[in-house]
């Protein structure tokens, strides 16, 4: 500690020396002017008022601020701020002289000394940043960095050069900006040069043997975005874009991360309307049965932003729960922001657990996320399946119907529609459970929300093919032809708030969401977009489909059209859902036979119920 002040008050030292000194100068040069140009000027007064003038100036630059720039990272904000000091203190210098009989300077000289000053003063706060720039560059030319162009010519790619001087982990070589701003082209950018239209961009990687594009434009439109990843595609470059502040949760700077996942979506994203999430959430209690996995977290995540009245994470696994909590403690710390926050153990297959939750903590809306969901996980755990996905669903909804629950929305899939493995089957069974409860509601409307694969959820498909990617490959894909709807977390979490919104009982609300991705075509531009060449660099293998999988996921389990009907958003249908009756679910049954039952027995039970059901390999 003492020697940190002893370095800071050195540091102040030496940059009051070196100011006073400059003040000083600009002074001295100013009466050498003056007797060059023969001016009659008393030397004697002005040398007897300089002590005193640098004096002010010193005063005057400590409680401004001056003193305390970082001197590595001196940048033109600051450079403005001496200037306007310099300027300021100047101008009342000038109206001192104005209102005293004292005339040791002319007051018309306060335009040289003061343009002199700025420069003096300016040098020693920027030498070094000068010296270390001209270093970097030199070792730029020198080294093995990948050599990068920069998309954008604007601030933004102002920014991306600043960070990759910044930052020691970002081992780049700026080689040349690319901009559609004619009247940019031929100029240079901190030095580097603005060598064509983006239009052009296949030709520059050719041209400058580029191995890196960092594209650098704020709000860059996802239809130029495609069109500019599909230029790069067969160029095998890798791509980053930069990220601002304003998109950095957790973050206190400027960032350079890989591009979006989203963006290799073959669609814009889907912005659904929120004007009245906030209405519906706010002071209200709300329960998240599995908050803590990727869609339920999530949920809290932006239901917590919406002021409830109290927020009640409930899931069986304490690692994800905890993780949870403490990101949102931390968040709302910083943000000094109250958060009404508990969070709670448990299963949802436990009845009495959950029983004392709801008879606790009285939840007015109940999102229903937790689920077992990984299909071929679940072919070998039939017995699991049911146990969360049907009976834990018949738990939390039965008793929101007895407890009188507002309104209970149900996570569901689109592997419920027509299903060959059981989570699909058990996920449409938990669809009917929650229809058969609103037909005896007299307080609660129940909804289901389905979609489709969720993009970076835990056990998708993305962060299987990054980490391969990583490894080298090989990327594995079960079936060429295999497709796949796709959706990012913010989206599904999105549609599962305004569908709560729009939910009047007993639908099954579903997304519009383009046209399906085929699994081989993401996998061959991702290995594209990370800098390697397909089946060349990294391979790709065909697996062979999984037990319970199938080449084509559907969205709808009646594909008549006068079965569906648009909500406000045109993006989210409503699927007409017919009465269920509670003696065609068998719940008693099943859960009274469950723990007695084989794999294969839970799999007929649940086909006998779930007719829509047909398991790999039956007719």
């Amino acid at each position: 500690m003492k020697n940190t002040g002893y370095s800071k008050y050195m540091k102040l030292a030496k940059y009051m020396i070196f100011d006073a000194i400059a003040i000083a100068t600009t002074y001295v040069i100013a009466i050498f002017m003056f007797i060059v140009l023969e001016i009659p000027v008393d030397r004697t007064e002005i040398l007897v008022a300089l002590p005193a003038i640098v004096a002010f100036k010193i005063i005057i630059f400590y409680f401004t601020g001056l003193y305390r720039m970082l001197e590595n990272h001196v940048g033109f904000e600051d450079v403005i701020k001496i200037s306007i000091v310099s300027i300021l203190s100047n101008v009342a210098i000038v109206i001192f002289l104005a209102f005293t009989k004292l005339n040791f300077m002319y007051k018309s000289a306060y335009f040289f000394i003061t343009i002199a000053e700025m420069g003096a003063v300016t040098l020693p706060r920027v030498a070094n940043r000068i010296i270390v720039y001209i270093k970097t560059n030199y070792d730029w030319n020198r080294a093995l960095g990948r050599r990068t162009l920069i998309v954008g010519a604007g601030s933004a790619g102002e920014l991306v050069v600043k960070e990759i001087y910044k930052n020691k982990d970002l081992n780049n070589i700026p080689l040349a900006f690319l901009d559609d701003d004619p009247e940019k082209i031929g100029n240079r950018l901190l030095g580097i040069k603005i060598v064509g239209p983006i239009s052009e961009i296949q030709r520059y990687v050719d041209e400058y043997n580029v191995e890196e594009i960092i594209i650098a434009i704020s709000s860059y439109p996802q239809k130029d975005l495609k069109k500019l990843l599909d230029l790069l595609t067969p160029k095998n470059v890798r791509i980053k874009r930069l990220i601002s502040m304003a998109d950095v949760m957790e973050g206190d700077k400027t960032k350079i991360i890989d591009i979006k996942i989203e963006d290799l979506l073959n669609r814009d994203e889907i912005v659904l309307d929120d004007s009245k999430i906030k209405d519906f959430i706010k002071d209200e209690v709300i329960l998240v049965t599995g908050g803590g996995g990727s869609i339920g977290s999530e949920l809290c995540r932006q239901v917590a932003m919406l002021e409830p009245k109290q927020l009640v994470i409930f899931d069986i696994y304490e690692n994800n729960a905890y993780e949870i909590q403490q990101e949102l403690n931390r968040r709302f710390t910083r943000l000094d922001k109250p958060l009404n926050l508990v969070v709670l153990i448990g299963s949802v297959y436990n009845r009495e657990r959950l029983e004392n939750v709801y008879k606790t903590y009285k939840p007015t809306v109940v999102f229903h996320a937790a689920a077992y969901k990984h299909v071929p996980l679940m072919e070998d755990s039939a017995v699991e399946a049911v146990r969360t996905n049907v009976i834990g669903t018949y738990n939390a909804s039965s008793l929101a119907n007895q407890y009188k629950v507002k309104k209970f929305v149900l996570v569901s899939s689109d592997k419920a529609v027509r299903s060959t493995n059981i989570m699909g089957a058990t996920k449409r069974y938990a669809e009917l459970i929650v229809q058969e409860q609103q037909g005896h509601s007299k307080v609660t409307k129940f909804s289901a929300v389905r979609f489709g694969n969720v993009l970076g959820s835990n056990g998708s498909v993305i962060p299987l093919f990054k980490n391969q990617i990583a490894e080298g490959g090989p990327v594995t894909v079960t079936h060429k032809d295999i497709t796949r709807y796709f959706m990012t977390i913010p989206e599904a979490v999105g549609l599962i708030l305004q569908c709560g919104v729009f939910a009047k009982g007993g639908e099954v609300f579903i997304l519009d969401m383009g046209e399906p991705v085929r699994i081989i075509d993401l996998a061959e531009k991702m290995i594209s977009l990370a800098g390697y060449k397909p089946y060349e660099e990294i391979k790709i293998e065909i697996t062979g489909l999984r037990p319970g999988e199938k080449l084509f996921e559907e969205l709808l389990v009646d594909h008549n059209h006068e079965n569906q009907s648009k909500t406000e958003n045109n993006k989210i249908y409503i699927e007409v859902q017919r009465k269920v009756e509670d003696q065609e679910l068998e719940l008693a049954q099943i859960t009274e036979k469950l723990e007695s039952l084989s794999n294969k027995e839970v799999k007929d039970f649940v086909a006998h119920v779930i007719t829509t059901y047909k398991r790999n390999g039956d007719c």
